[in-house]
């Protein structure tokens, strides 16, 4: 009979071993994690950026549904174009204007669908405290940073981005309405 020490000097080499060839494994197979989080800290900064420029809240997929489900008053904005994106499926309740992708500094009619900045503030109504949240596709989309920072400029207080945008609703797995 072997002794205890034996056994247990060869089960922890076993499990090293293992342990070894299991991350490198991983690692050969699911990417390169140092670049993959060099992507992710771009996004970050861009995301944290974006805010601090346009002086607006983020929200995050879980607390949107909970405003959602407490009955809460807030508007809900899909900045995604109409047809590709918004008739498919958007976040339940939510009213589709268009925003570009690039930083729109200056109202631009051609790039939101010939609507006006009057057509936005009508959509946004006389409430100036109403919560408004503004959403796109996914955290790289900046349709939505358009959306919140124009709803600031025209002097609305709480307004919100939901950066995960649809993406991240539907990852969620919560409902949506549309054609799907």
């Amino acid at each position: 009979m072997k002794s205890i020490n034996t056994i247990t000097r060869a089960l922890v080499a076993g499990l090293v071993a293992l342990g070894l060839s299991t991350s490198a494994g991983a690692f050969s197979l699911g990417g390169d994690k140092f670049k993959e989080e060099v992507s992710k800290e771009q996004e970050s900064v861009a995301l944290v950026r974006q805010v601090q420029q346009g002086g607006y809240g983020l929200v995050t997929t879980a607390e949107l549904k909970a405003m959602i489900d407490s009955g809460k008053d807030l508007l809900i904005i899909d900045t995604m174009p109409y047809k590709e994106s918004y008739l498919k499926n958007h976040i339940p309740g939510a009213k589709q204007f268009l925003f570009p992708i690039p930083d729109m500094n200056e109202w631009d009619s051609k790039e939101t669908d010939g609507k006006s900045m009057e057509d936005f503030a009508q959509l946004l109504g006389p409430d100036t405290n109403r919560t408004i949240v503004v959403y796109c596709g996914f955290v790289k989309c900046t349709r939505s940073h358009n959306g919140a920072l124009w709803a600031k400029k025209l002097g609305y207080t709480n307004v919100y981005r939901h950066p995960g945008g649809i993406f991240a609703w539907k990852g969620a797995e919560y409902p949506v309405e549309g054609s799907k």
